[in-house]
């Protein structure tokens, strides 16, 4: 079973909120995670079972790149806003950095992110 990450920054959690109802048939058949966040809200719009990890600036984003060079991650879709500063922004950089590393499928917005969600 492929397992899928679901990352999105604050202003675009909503977004990502609709792209997983949207897509919620085809996600149901995956292993979710999630940081904090983004997961809770994910969960309390569908119907999504998923492992939730911290909030991304509260580490979120260190456990899922260990998980990715550790193995355990398949593909990421991470809706990152490149504009908004982030008090985490080493954390983003360094987890975006290491999908590339271990050739993880990497989707960083919602056209991306269909395209790669039909493929898997």
């Amino acid at each position: 079973m492929k397992r899928v990450v679901l990352i999105a920054h604050d202003n675009l959690k909503s977004e990502m909120v609709e792209w997983a109802k949207c897509h919620e048939a085809k996600l149901s058949t995956f292993e979710l995670y999630a940081t904090g966040t983004t997961g809770q809200k994910i969960q309390e719009s569908t119907q999504l079972k998923l492992t939730r990890y911290k909030s991304g600036p509260l580490g979120g984003d260190q456990q899922i790149g260990a998980a990715i060079a550790e193995g355990r991650m398949d593909t990421v879709i991470f809706f990152w806003d490149p504009l908004a500063p982030h008090p985490h922004d080493v954390d983003v950089k360094a987890l975006l950095r290491i999908a590339v590393v271990y050739n993880i499928p990497l989707a960083c917005n919602k056209a991306t992110a269909d395209l790669l969600i039909l493929s898997l």
